[in-house]
């Protein structure tokens, strides 16, 4: 579906593609991570054929150096902060459905996939930005192509939008579409990816699942567990016999998790009969004392 070989692209001495090389297969849902300033999104630009490259790339059969607007026709786009004209939802459908030249039926389609079909007379500047963004997702569902890339899809999202903005996105991907998308957050690709190429300063450094990535990165979080004071030194007992970095801290005791299994030292406890009072996930690192 998508093949990239040696995609290098060059701004002067600045080098934003250092020769990546992949692979995408129909009906995956594939995370391009890094954090800003990777090449995530040039990567994308690249793939869509807006930007100039080196390399070879080729879309669903076609070399989009050679036919980029061929390859755009099979791809749908969501870019992170889409603009639209202040019309209603319902006429800048019609809108980009004259410039897509797609059927007067693709409107009432996109509108029921993305679930703004009870929105369709409000003007755009009445738009929430989780509703907005799913404009943008309808447009790129236009035509109906098999191929989606999306730029930081829920970045600018508050926290209720991104789970429903994500929830489309998986929809789709179980309906067959081929998902790309760029992301900094561990969250989104956790929930989105089925599989995650990671880069930085524009090189690949690591393909892996994304159950792999927080482990072979070394991004980790910490869960605050609280136990009835009989069970406290069991609890860490446990914990350090199944190879978990855990500490204790007054009347609780931090366990070092990875995104990808964070709540198992609870699953872990609730098998050795030790009730768990209350845990809390914790974004950032415990206060350094309190760290082993």
């Amino acid at each position: 579906m998508i093949v990239a070989e040696n995609l290098t692209k060059r701004y002067g001495a600045v080098m934003a593609l250092d020769h990546l090389a992949f692979s995408i297969s129909p009906g995956e849902a594939v995370a391009l991570w890094g954090a800003n300033g990777a090449g995530k999104t040039t990567a994308l630009r690249c793939l869509l054929g807006l930007l100039s490259f080196e390399g070879k790339v080729i879309v669903n059969g076609i070399d989009v150096q050679r036919r980029s607007k061929q390859a755009r026709a099979v791809i749908g786009y969501v870019p992170q902060e889409a603009s639209f004209y202040d019309l209603s939802v319902a006429q800048t459908l019609h809108f980009y459905a004259r410039l897509k030249k797609a059927a007067e039926t693709e409107i009432s389609r996109v509108l029921q996939n993305v679930q703004l079909e009870e929105h369709s007379a409000k003007r755009v500047s009445a738009l929430s930005g989780g509703m907005k963004q799913r404009l943008a997702l309808a447009v790129a569902l236009l035509n109906n192509p098999p191929i989606l890339m999306l730029d930081e899809p829920t970045a600018n999202l508050d926290v209720q939008a991104q789970r429903d903005f994500s929830h489309l996105i998986q929809n789709l991907n179980q309906a067959g579409k081929t998902i790309v998308f760029s992301s900094h957050r561990l969250d989104e690709v956790l929930t989105l990816a089925k599989r995650v190429l990671v880069l930085a300063d524009g090189r690949l450094k690591l393909e892996c699942a994304p159950e792999q990535l927080a482990q072979q990165l070394e991004l980790y979080r910490w869960l605050r567990i609280w136990v009835h004071a009989a069970h406290y030194h069991s609890t860490q007992q446990v914990l350090r016999q199944n190879r978990y970095v855990c500490t204790p801290n007054g009347t609780s005791v931090y366990v070092r998790v990875n995104e990808g299994s964070k709540m198992a030292p609870l699953r872990l406890l609730e098998s050795q009969a030790i009730p768990v009072e209350d845990f809390e996930l914790l974004d950032q690192q415990p206060a350094q004392e309190a760290l082993p």
